[in-house]
């Protein structure tokens, strides 16, 4: 049970704060950058849940997906250890292959893409690309924790905060920034399709260079 009676605690006005084993580390902890761009994550795909009119399937997807993300958060502020008294919820390999089922499953409704595309069209479509783009930079804080940390669990009795981080965690977030992309497409299927990028902006022709500029012109 998770009991939240008093919201501000002071406890960070050094710049430190807690991670899950109750340790504590600097706000810019790679760790920490991790958890709070998986936090974002979870934040702009309710914006998209609450105001894209997304089909129920898709919403129901999406809140699965971000219940999950609160236990990822979770598993980004654990360090790993050989051993726990409690221990704590873990990314699974399981849930990545249901990203993937979901992946396919969505992507079956969809032409073949053969141009880049714009974010946009519906609200639903917008809003679920800021949603990729967050976890893609969520993606990229993960491995920067990964590579900071390292993967190997910290012994039983090793000072607190020590441990690497789960690499699954960054493995999800990769197939979750495709998910949001397949549907950010689904969401533009009622409202005419993709909106597709033209090269140049869709500009006729090119502006031609100012051939009289001064070669001097810095």
């Amino acid at each position: 049970m998770v009991i939240l009676n008093r919201i501000y605690t002071r406890t960070g006005d050094d710049g430190t704060t807690s991670l899950g084993d109750f340790s504590r580390t600097g706000k810019n902890d790679p760790r920490l950058v991790a958890y709070a761009d998986t936090d974002e994550t979870n934040s702009a795909i309710g914006v998209a849940v609450a105001t894209g009119s997304l089909r129920e399937d898709v919403s129901a997807t999406l809140v699965r997906i971000q219940n999950d993300l609160f236990d990822v958060g979770a598993d980004l502020c654990a360090p790993l250890r050989k051993s726990y008294e409690h221990p704590p919820l873990r990314v699974q390999a399981v849930w990545i292959d249901e990203l993937e089922a979901d992946c396919d499953r969505y992507n079956d409704e969809l032409g073949t893409l053969r141009s880049f595309i714009l974010p946009g069209g519906s609200p639903g479509s917008a809003h679920l690309h800021v949603a990729r783009t967050v976890a893609r930079r969520a993606e990229r804080s993960s491995w920067a924790a990964l590579e900071a940390y390292g993967t190997e669990p910290a012994a039983a009795d090793a000072e607190r905060g020590t441990g690497g981080v789960n690499p699954l965690t960054a493995k999800y977030l990769n197939r979750l920034s495709d998910l949001l992309f397949i549907l950010a497409r689904v969401a533009n299927l009622e409202a005419g399709g993709d909106v597709l990028w033209q090269p140049g902006g869709g500009r006729a022709e090119q502006p031609a260079k100012d051939r009289g500029r001064s070669a001097t012109t810095s």
